[in-house]
């Protein structure tokens, strides 16, 4: 199995449709018009040496390695910046080509330190390789003189010398080894988008700084990695390379990070994983990464993983590490004892967006077919049910309209309620990057997010609402829209019920939902909803890219289904650069659902009740399938609050710091007689954990996550799973102790029965995603390549819907005690609830949750930047320290939920969406005060959590 390596064209594909046909070496070619010479002689298998080019940003011609000649043209022009023409004649290696080469390579190698052996580089680099492919074999200038390699030189300090950055924990700067092709510079730029690298000086002084002369870690420097992937020397290198080594084999994978799911190649050295590297093949992130899927993998081997099965008695009891079988036995036997003494309903699961598909499958399939009942949730009922609910709705699928391709075809974008930069930074890029050529935004969100304005971006507009108003502003949206007759009546006509669409624009149309009567609601100026309005609907095509600002509301599908109102009414569906697009928090959220983790849903969002679809499986599994719902986690933990719900299992989930009102959670944990909790650290639910089931990363397993754009990707095993087992071995295990037939050998196997029971899933297999890389689903017989954009020529219900959507404030109310509103959200560094990248060095960037709040807000309470403050709500308090800032609006604050010392959720209320009990964490009334240090509340939970965390036999399970 050896390295995968990617052929580098130098620079990007043209997406001309004309051909243009030339000769390179004697060899006729034929390439799309605008492709430069270098691309075109890459194609036909002749490579120029290069330096400075690559093909993952334009152009640049200053390394001066690939010129070429061109027959009846003088000089010798770069190849990489020169495009093709019809007839031409083109040579890339004479004589006289051979000795500007090689000239020009003893320029670098004459300012270049010759440590080649002990090179953490050595055998991957670009400079060491253009050497040999020039034919470099003496360095004519010698190495005296002017230099950037030495620290002294002829005795006395040498000021070109810059002495090593090794401020970023994941990889080094060494100016010594910088050749200045600006190749980071360019990436940082193009790519990246973040601006956070330039080249200082002129001529020999030139060098690549970060910001103004800053070391990278206190620079604006996101770590995406970029830089790194560009540079063609040792210069940037991944700490882990120069600890390890260079790679011998490499594994194409699926991050288990975000939604947007981008491929990595896991490069190895046996099963030591040396590094993570951005696959360009891969459809969704097209070669780019953050700081988290490229960097932040280290918890998988951190020390305080947990790898042996656990059992105890009491919760207050200590650990006791026991055998699988003992563990599982344990399991099956806990679980009948509750169903025979309580009763069928009184057990449950929990599916893990961040496990595999077929690991949520077999799950689901566990409640259903094991316990025998639908008392199965998952995460996404706390995220984006809404989104399945509302889009289902209006236009008849649960999922987003497009692929992440599509931005690039996009001119007017609206983000609601996300935060793209911080949540998911590489669908970020990919939008920078449209807007920089052109594209319009207009931003909707209660904070000043980095999309309003960063560097070579501003949003023409930014809605600054306030939280609890969305339906109300969207709703203003369309009023203008219909008011004005800047609605696609065409698109309408043609494609949704004509007579909705009239009692829908009357209902719009009424003068409380104009601009000037939302802005008393909202207070976002009636101007701004106007220009907003104005220019989604005459800028050309218009996507809408929505979060969990806009889901977890108690109104939260009814945003959901305004937003698609949005859409139909402007015509901006079923094409390249429109749709309406959620942006699902967790690698596996869209997967979840699509496998029927939801207690009314089996796979395919097909209701329990349909007799058809439950005798599909009925005759498979050989059982009897309930036709009523289960309980939905929040039901779940009110019923064992009563009494009448007992046992659960839970797989890569931490309810408890995730889910609202931690109390709540904490107290209906505490009531259950046997929790079963499968993951990879013991986590805050944990705590209340009888049994304990060591969990696998994403790299110790083979299977499928399915992104934010219904996107079906491999994920493949790396290494060997350190506990044992992978989660779906894990739970035939468990199937098998309570009585089970399963017999999987591979996680294909499973996916061939998704794909048998499931329509949009009917044509997936483990060989085909081999044969097409990726597919989006509804993959079957009338969509055999899959389905990079829904709705093309016909909604899947038949005619769009449209559907009042009436604004109905929420019941949590500001007032004399709470007179501030909190909403919460992600940061860059860290994912979910911190479990695996607080076990990462990612917490240099953000080492615990901080409140933001006005200045206006901190001065009326005496509160200064860094200074703990007391945040309290009506379902209970807790203390963090304070960052003033006028990114959030007066009477706003803002925290995130990453590290349980905090416990945001012990803020939040237990109101939820209306359709679907996804929480409202967006909107809590609170009040702010100065405070001392940790509440009296934080003091007990952390005390309680130390005592569940003992393990006979060790002295203490760290968490």
């Amino acid at each position: 199995m050896p390295l995968i390596s990617e052929i580098d064209f130098g620079t990007p594909a043209s997406r001309s449709e004309k051909m243009v046909t030339l000769t390179i070496d004697g060899n006729e070619i034929t390439v799309p018009e605008g492709t430069s010479i270098m691309r075109a002689s890459m194609e036909a298998g002749i490579e120029v040496p290069k330096l400075c080019a690559t093909d993952m940003m334009d152009s640049f011609g200053s390394c001066r390695l690939c010129l070429v000649e061109i027959q009846g043209r003088a000089g010798m022009p770069a190849s990489c910046t020169t495009p093709v023409a019809p007839g031409m004649n083109v040579s890339t290696q004479t004589q006289r080509l051979k000795d500007v080469r090689r000239g020009v390579m003893e320029l670098y190698i004459s300012d270049h330190p010759l440590d080649c052996l002990t090179c953490a580089a050595n055998g991957d680099c670009e400079l060491q390789d253009m050497a040999g492919a020039v034919g470099l074999r003496d360095v004519r200038y010698g190495y005296e003189g002017a230099n950037h390699v030495k620290a002294r030189d002829n005795g006395g300090i040498n000021l070109n010398w810059a002495p090593k950055d090794e401020s970023n924990p994941y990889f080094t700067f060494d100016p010594a080894k910088c050749i200045v092709c600006s190749r980071c510079v360019r990436a940082c730029e193009e790519v990246q988008g973040t601006f956070a690298l330039t080249i200082e000086g002129r001529g020999f002084d030139s060098r690549v700084s970060a910001g103004m002369h800053e070391n990278f870690l206190e620079s604006e420097c996101v770590s995406c990695g970029a830089c790194v992937q560009a540079c063609p020397t040792a210069t940037l290198t991944e700490k882990s390379v120069i600890e390890i080594g260079q790679p011998e084999h490499s594994v194409v994978t699926t991050c288990a990070y975000c939604g947007v799911g981008c491929s990595f190649k896991a490069e190895m050295r046996g099963e030591e994983l040396v590094r993570m590297v951005p696959w360009k093949d891969g459809q969704a992130n097209r070669g780019h990464s953050c700081v988290k899927g490229r960097f932040a993998y280290g918890y998988s081997t951190h020390k305080e993983r947990i790898l042996n099965p656990m059992i105890r008695e009491k919760i207050t009891d200590p650990w006791r590490e026991v055998s699988w079988e003992e563990a599982l036995a344990h399991t099956a036997a806990e679980f009948r004892r509750l169903q025979y003494q309580y009763g069928r309903e009184s057990v449950g699961g929990i599916t893990s967006s961040r496990c595999t598909n077929e690991e949520t499958y077999l799950v689901q399939k566990l409640v259903r077919a094991g316990f025998g009942n639908n008392n199965v949730d998952t995460c996404a009922r706390v995220c984006h049910s809404p989104t399945g609910y509302g889009l289902g709705a209006t236009f008849g699928t649960s999922a987003g309209t497009q692929n992440f391709d599509s931005v690039e075809h996009t001119d007017v974008v609206i983000i609601i309620g996300a935060n793209p930069t911080d949540g998911h930074p590489v669908f970020a890029s990919r939008l920078k990057k449209r807007l920089r050529q052109g594209a319009k935004l207009i931003v909707v969100d209660p904070r000043r997010i980095d999309m309003v304005s960063s560097p070579h971006i501003k949003a023409s507009h930014h809605l600054p609402l306030r939280p609890g108003t969305n339906v109300a502003v969207v709703t203003s949206l369309a009023h203008v829209i219909v008011t004005e007759g800047l609605y696609d009546e065409k698109f309408i006509r043609e494609r949704c019920d004509w007579s909705e669409f009239e009692d829908w624009a009357a209902f719009v149309a009424e003068p409380h939902h104009s601009p000037e009567e939302v802005e008393k609601l909202s207070g976002v100026p009636a101007e701004e909803i106007r220009g907003a309005a104005r220019l989604f609907a005459t800028g050309g095509n218009g996507s809408i890219y929505y979060g969990l600002g806009v889901t977890e509301h108690s109104q939260g599908s009814t945003t959901v289904m305004a937003i698609a109102n949005l859409a139909m009414a402007t015509g901006n569906i079923g094409r390249p650069g429109v749709g309406v697009n959620p942006l699902r928090g967790q690698n596996n959220v869209q997967g979840s659902c699509d496998m029927g983790s939801f207690p009314h849903e089996l796979p395919g969002y097909r209701h329990v009740s349909d007799d058809a679809t439950r005798d599909i499986f009925e005759k498979l599994w050989g059982v009897t399938i309930s036709n009523e719902p289960g309980l939905r986690i929040p039901n779940m933990l009110d019923a064992a609050v009563d009494g009448s719900f007992k046992g659960i299992y839970i797989q890569g989930e931490d309810i408890l710091q995730s889910d609202p009102d931690t109390k709540h959670v904490s107290a209906g944990l505490a009531a259950m007689e046997c929790v079963v909790v499968q993951d990879l650290f013991l986590n805050e639910t944990a705590n209340y954990a009888h049994v304990f089931l060591p969990g696998s990363t994403f790299l110790e397993k083979d299977g499928t996550f399915t992104n934010a754009e219904r996107r079906i990707n491999r994920v493949r095993k790396v290494m060997t799973p350190r506990n044992g087992y992978a989660d779906w071995e894990v739970t035939q295990n468990l199937a098998k102790a309570m009585g089970l037939d399963w017999n999987y050998t591979h996680p294909s196997q499973i996916m061939d029965e998704i794909a048998a029971t499931t329509p949009s899933f009917a044509m997936v297999s483990y060989d085909y995603l081999e044969k097409m890389g990726s597919v989006q689903w509804p993959c079957n017989e009338k969509a055999p390549l899959g389905s990079p954009i829904m709705h093309v020529n016909g909604f899947v219900r038949g005619k769009g819907k449209f559907i009042r959507t009436e604004y109905v404030a929420t019941d949590e109310k500001t007032g004399p005690r709470f007179p501030l509103l909190l909403t919460t959200g992600r940061i860059l560094s860290q994912y979910n609830v911190g479990a695996q990248t607080r076990r990462t060095d990612n917490v240099v960037w953000h080492e615990e949750d901080r409140l933001e709040i006005h200045p206006n807000d901190a001065e009326m309470r005496g509160v200064h930047d860094g200074s703990w403050v007391k945040l309290m709500s009506r379902s209970g308090d807790t203390t963090l320290r304070a960052l003033i800032t006028e990114r959030v609006a007066p009477g706003v604050v803002y925290t995130t939920f990453h590290h349980p010392t905090t416990q945001a959720n012990v803020i939040t209320t237990d109101f939820s969406d209306w359709a679907t009990n996804c929480p409202e964490y967006k909107v809590t009334a609170v009040q702010v005060s100065p405070s001392n240090g940790p509440s009296q509340w934080q003091v007990d939970y952390d005390e309680q959590a130390r005592q569940s965390r003992r393990i006979t036999g060790k002295m203490e399970a760290a968490e």
